[in-house]
């Protein structure tokens, strides 16, 4: 059995994740009409928050991390495996909720479909990895603050690169496409980048760009307009907010 303490978006993916597994799920809260509902949809058995007991049990924490001291006050017993998704909360911070060991994941919102890339640190535990991995991919790494950085890149990603999805699609439009079509051929252009993407960037670049053609004539104006600074720099802030 999986307590998940929280009923968010991130909470619900990987509740469903472990469910389509197999695998056994309670949902913990405080909200009593929150948890009536997420009972009736998926047919788990869910807890109230207060005084609830996590001695020996596997939790993952997936509130809002203003909401971790007021959780921490209200549960009671100490945990076999803590689990948290809080963005920007250390594990010395985690410790207010007693645990035998603690994991930090970050998942990002492609969970809902079981393909998010999540990084992990903490106490290497199997069992963590393999209930993280139920919502897609895990990369594990070697401290807390190549996790934050991770966090930049997978976890803030999706929307970096939702902002490039539209813009390629408005360029489309601009030089005369209909919306639809823009956005089903951006759709589709990922889709293949995806499946080619474990070639290095700049390969794949190169095999793409013809001596003064198309391709070229693109990349020169990306260059030109100071995308890829962009983009470092686009990461380098979401790091830094991290801290904050």
């Amino acid at each position: 059995m999986v307590s998940i303490i929280g009923y968010g978006a991130m909470a619900k993916a990987i509740l469903q994740g472990l469910l389509r597994h197999g695998i056994e799920v309670e949902l913990v809260g405080r909200d009593k009409e929150k948890l009536q509902k997420i009972q009736k949809e998926f047919h788990i058995p869910v807890q109230s928050l207060q005084d609830y007991d996590i001695t020996g049990k596997t939790v993952i924490l997936a509130i809002k991390p203003y909401a971790l001291e007021d959780v921490a006050n209200q549960v009671s017993g100490k945990a076999e495996l803590l689990i948290s998704i809080l963005a920007g909360t250390p594990i010395s911070t985690l410790h207010k909720i007693p645990a035998q060991k603690y994991v930090r994941a970050m998942p990002n919102i492609a969970a809902i479909k079981q393909a998010s890339i999540t990084a992990m640190t903490g106490d290497k535990d199997e069992r963590a990895i393999e209930l993280i991995e139920k919502i897609g991919k895990v990369v594990w790494v070697e401290s807390e603050k190549e996790l934050d950085i991770a966090t930049a890149i997978a976890g803030s990603g999706p929307a970096f690169l939702a902002l490039v999805a539209e813009a390629m699609a408005d360029g489309g439009v601009l030089c005369g496409l209909k919306r639809d079509i823009a956005y089903g051929l951006v759709s589709g252009l990922f889709q293949s980048y995806a499946a080619i993407s474990e070639e290095h960037p700049a390969l794949i670049k190169d095999k793409v760009m013809s001596p003064a053609g198309t391709t070229a004539a693109g990349y020169k104006a990306l260059e030109e307009n100071g995308v890829r600074n962009g983009f470092i720099q686009s990461i380098q802030k979401a790091f830094e907010k991290t801290k904050k």
